[in-house]
């Protein structure tokens, strides 16, 4: 068996049920080192702003999490719906295992099978630049949060962007983060 197949087998990747959400805000706190990405997440789905919630989970327990919640890019010929990325999270014990690719993988593979044509994110550039987020992408996308090399955009359909220039309003509960 490959390496690959031992991850899926070891840690599986599913939707947030329910009873996730104490583990979703232990992973959050402890990746983060506070409150803030925790309440975030909380407020999101809570707010009904969550469009993708996504767990990786080792012996039943959920270590890992990707959060996905629906913003709007007002352009001057009117509003380009899109996702946030924000937050993904694995827990300390599990990191430098590939297992937060994974988990992006399949978060963004169900974004694209949900119809969503845009993902932003303000991360490692590191990180999601190893992907198809691009510094490029997002030049043309106000973000209240800055960014630079930081801010960062994915095309889920070829040209979701294409002459797509404006600024991103972010629901409500990220305001608490500003």
């Amino acid at each position: 068996m490959a390496q690959d197949d031992l991850n899926e087998v070891e840690f599986p990747i599913r939707e947030e049920l329910p009873e996730d959400r104490e583990a979703i805000r232990r992973i959050n706190q402890e990746a983060f080192g506070g409150d803030a990405e925790a309440d975030l997440v909380d407020a999101l789905r809570d707010d009904g702003y969550s469009e993708v919630s996504m767990v990786v989970t080792s012996d039943g327990q959920a270590i890992g999490h990707i959060l996905f919640s629906r913003v709007s890019i007002v352009t001057e010929k009117g509003t380009v719906n899109a996702l946030s990325l924000a937050p993904m999270a694995i827990h300390p014990n599990f990191r430098r295992r590939g297992i937060g690719t994974r988990l992006l993988y399949a978060g963004l593979d169900r974004c694209e099978k949900l119809g969503h044509r845009i993902v932003l994110v303000l991360g490692h550039p590191e990180f999601y630049g190893q992907f198809a987020f691009s510094v490029k992408l997002a030049e043309q996308i106000e973000s209240p949060f800055g960014g630079g090399e930081a801010w960062m955009a994915m095309e889920l359909v070829e040209n979701a962007m294409r002459n797509v220039v404006g600024r991103v309003e972010f629901s409500p509960p990220f305001a608490a983060l500003g």
